[in-house]
């Protein structure tokens, strides 16, 4: 699948494009690439609490990483952060991964108008441009 159809994916899923389910879905993507593609061999856990727009990166976690509410691979808790921790149930590996501040600072001064593009823009960020990432075995 290309950006575009991705992006249009993301945003049929959950209901518009933002920064948050964008950020959401490359954490998730990230996870399967450090922790296995297979949605049962991991579980997340969403730093971002329910409330929009930050819990908005749940619905990007879930559709990228395959860990779901339904399938009971997902957690949240409310931290205020935009932030999510995912650990590997084979390799008992866990990764933090973050939100850098300066891209955080950017969404925050954002206009309601400039939301999408921005959204579009950091989906085609470099993993280390967007996240801070700590792991531990």
């Amino acid at each position: 699948m290309n950006s575009e159809e991705t992006l249009k994916r993301i945003s049929e899923f959950h209901g518009h494009l933002g920064p948050f389910v964008v950020v959401g879905y490359r954490m998730g993507v990230m996870a399967n690439r450090l922790l296995g593609a297979d949605p049962f061999g991991k579980t997340a856990l969403a730093l971002t609490g329910g409330k929009p727009p930050k819990s908005c990166l749940i619905d990007g976690i879930q559709l990228s990483s395959g860990c779901t509410l339904g399938k009971g691979l997902i957690g949240v808790v409310d931290q205020g952060e935009v932030a999510a921790v995912f650990m590997s149930k084979g390799r008992k590996a866990t990764y933090w991964i973050s939100l850098k501040n300066a891209i955080a600072e950017q969404i925050a001064a954002a206009s309601h108008k400039e939301l999408e593009p921005l959204a579009v823009g950091l989906y085609s960020l470099a993993e280390d441009e967007l996240f801070d990432v700590y792991h531990e075995e």
